[in-house]
């Protein structure tokens, strides 16, 4: 447990895939002494990007932790993903932050998933600093990456240094309150130096910026200033982390992660500006039994109380859940109550996880980061407290899933194994979802993105053994009929030696309405079919119309109506009167102008003004028809249906025509019909398969 709650600082480096958060976390580290190099992602030395699939793919794929101590502050560092594919584990692990620096590269400015953690940082309403990293890049470009931020973001975005020199001339910054160049050497140190002359007159202008900025950010430094009075730089300083706190404002600083330059400046500001446990204040909740309101205040002194934010499925290990604490204490070897699950968990260590380590810790108090193993029934999202002082958190939900493919096990004997390995990865994923289709039968996966998919497939054979197929699922096609055929007859009659079989059956057969699935109507008159042999012929139409006449899929809104037959005293029989019926079933549909239906998905497609006509266009070329467009912030809702099989691959092709700005969900509606021109296409296709 931290000594002082006052001296804990939760960071969580957000930003687009490749701005160089993961660079960020290993020079906070090396520079706090707690690792004796440099890690490099792209050359697998990383400390925080230890799983072998982002070692291979030089990505971060999951959530990182480590800690480092810097002039007496412990902070915890949350290294998340930037990438659109693992993006909900960022949502979800930026929970147990209080303060996030967003990294945007100087080369290509605000990204999109730069815009996305801006906006997961206001849901939490979080203090955030901008960090403008890779200075030292070839098209680097310090000013036009503020604007772009400017434009971009609210609040307001101040200056807090300015580089000197970019590209490979970038040598280091000129801190504005301080107004003092800080120049490094080889070894990321910095000697601290007068400002570059050619600078005088910038620095002394951006100073001033400053000054005002901060200044109207505080009340009592306002009224100094516009007395004219000049602010000592303590009260810039106070003024700076009072309007970083509240918001007021977005201090932006540079450097270069990969050259360490400007990291020691940073972690002096996570240090005097970031808020501690205490400063973002108690967390509110809800009491169970009446949902009443509920404040944990971050003190030792108040009940336990813990949000399960991540879990880390190992297949030796076994489960590890990654918890923050809000309130009171919490020491190994006991207990403590799972308010979702209604259940008193026990547990044993608890651990510090430093990248792909863990060791153990003797407390842990309000604000900590700690993980629990192998508790039985918790999972991420869970609020754990004091059994006698129960409290239950919100918790993020995961983002919605993109795409979905179809699983299969290489081997058939793996089918059960399949399937409980990829539970355990649910554990640790809750964005990924697992069905199964009862009509088609496959196994479906659903993730973010492809490269989602591919990397569980992945973890799937190196953590179990189990290795999988990847295929396009199939739609979920039924059949159904267009018009009424009255009097279908159909006679089965067997004989090879001994006893035979005979039954004859007719049939009326006539459509019924959308989603009335089957009716049977027993209207038999006199004694040609005995009455104990009707069973028998529901139960041959049932089975016919798991699989129709087109494509083999089941056959629903159909009513038959059972009038006549005939039976023989010797040769009738359950079965013979089961086929019967089964045969006269597929030939009334035959005749009555069968037709293929599809399931028609509710869309809701997020994206920018600029992007709305060709999207709109895009979902007309699909056979989508557009609801209506709602407002959302900057950007639009359009709201469609349109049909399943035609936006099987949407993500991609979403992601590509609004360079990834965009996003959507998909709900089942209803199933409609097939227009002829794709219907024949589907059965060709079909027949082609078999």
């Amino acid at each position: 447990m931290t000594e002082s709650v006052n001296e804990l600082r939760n960071i969580g480096l957000v930003g687009h895939g490749g701005a160089g958060k993961t660079s960020l976390a290993e020079a906070l580290l090396f520079d706090a002494g707690v690792t004796n190099r440099l890690g490099k992602v792209d050359k697998g030395s990383s400390v925080m990007d230890f799983e072998p699939e982002e070692v291979r793919r030089h990505v971060s794929i999951s959530t990182a932790f480590h800690q480092y101590t810097w002039k007496q502050y412990k902070v915890n560092v949350i290294d998340t993903p930037g990438d659109a594919n693992f993006f909900s584990d960022t949502r979800s692990c930026l929970q147990a932050a209080d303060g996030a620096i967003v990294v945007i590269e100087a080369i290509d400015g605000v990204k999109v998933q730069t815009e996305q953690a801006w906006e997961f940082a206001d849901e939490l309403e979080m203090p955030r600093v901008v960090f403008i990293n890779k200075m030292d890049r070839d098209r680097a470009d310090f000013f036009a990456t503020l604007k772009d931020v400017a434009e971009a973001f609210t609040p307001k975005p101040i200056l807090l240094q300015l580089p000197i020199g970019a590209e490979e001339n970038f040598k280091g910054v000129v801190d504005l309150i301080s107004q003092k160049a800080y120049l490094y050497q080889e070894d990321g140190k910095a000697k601290v130096g007068e400002i570059p002359a050619e600078m005088h007159d910038q620095v002394a202008t951006e100073h001033e910026a400053l000054i005002e900025n901060i200044a109207e950010a505080d009340d009592s430094l306002l009224e100094k200033y516009l007395e004219g009075e000049s602010l000592s730089d303590e009260e810039l300083m106070r003024g700076l982390r009072a309007g970083t706190l509240s918001r007021a404002f977005v201090p932006v600083v540079c450097g270069s992660a990969t050259k360490n330059v400007g990291i020691d400046l940073l972690m002096d500001f996570v240090n005097g500006c970031f808020p501690s446990p205490l400063d973002r204040g108690a967390k509110v909740g809800v009491i169970p039994d009446t949902g009443d309101s509920m404040e944990r205040r971050p003190d030792a002194a108040d009940p336990f109380s813990a949000l399960v934010f991540k879990t880390i499925a190992d297949p030796y290990s076994g489960r590890l859940s990654i918890l923050r604490v809000y309130s009171g204490t919490v020491a190994p070897d006991g207990s403590f109550y799972n308010v979702a699950k209604e259940t008193k968990e026990r547990y044993g260590q608890l651990l510090q996880v430093a990248g792909g380590e863990q060791s153990s810790m003797p407390k842990a108090g309000p604000g900590d980061i700690v993980a629990v193993a192998k508790l039985k029934e918790t999972t991420t999202g869970d609020t754990l407290c004091d059994e006698s002082n129960k409290i239950r958190f919100e918790s993020v939900e995961p983002l919605p899933t993109l795409v979905s493919y179809a699983i299969e096990p290489k081997s058939k004997k793996d089918e059960d194994k399949v399937l409980t390995s990829l539970s355990r990865l649910l554990e640790e994923d809750s964005t990924l979802k697992l069905d199964r289709d009862a009509q088609t039968r496959e196994i479906i996966m659903s993730g973010m993105g492809q490269i989602h998919i591919e990397t569980m497939v992945e973890k799937l054979k190196r953590k179990f053994g189990v290795e999988v197929n990847l295929k396009t699922r199939k739609v979920p096609y039924k059949e159904t009929i267009k018009q009424s055929v009255k009097g279908v007859v159909y006679r089965h009659k067997k004989q090879s030696g001994g006893r035979g079989q005979f039954a004859e059956v007719h049939f009326d057969v006539s459509p019924l309405g959308e989603g009335k699935g089957f009716e049977f109507d027993e209207d038999l008159s006199g004694m040609n079919v005995p009455r104990n042999f009707v069973p028998a012929v529901e139960k041959g139409i049932v089975e016919a119309m798991q699989s129709g006449v087109l494509t083999g899929c089941p056959v629903v809104d159909v009513k038959v109506r059972f009038y006549d037959g005939k039976s023989h005293d010797v040769d009738s029989s359950e079965m013979a009167f089961k086929i019967a019926a089964s045969m006269c079933f597929k030939k009334g549909v035959q005749d009555a102008k069968p037709t293929l239906l599809e399931p028609i998905m509710n869309m809701n497609v997020t994206v920018p003004d600029d992007c709305m006509g060709d999207v709109i266009g895009d979902l007309n070329g699909r056979r989508g028809r557009v609801l209506g467009v709602d407002p959302k912030g900057k950007k639009q809702v359009i709201r469609a249906q349109v049909p399943m099989a035609e936006i099987l691959s949407y993500a991609p092709d979403l992601t590509s025509m609004t360079g990834g700005r965009a996003a959507f969900t998909t709900e089942f509606d209803h199933y409609d019909e097939v227009p002829a021109q794709i219907l024949q296409k589907v059965v060709e296709k079909t027949k082609s398969e078999e």
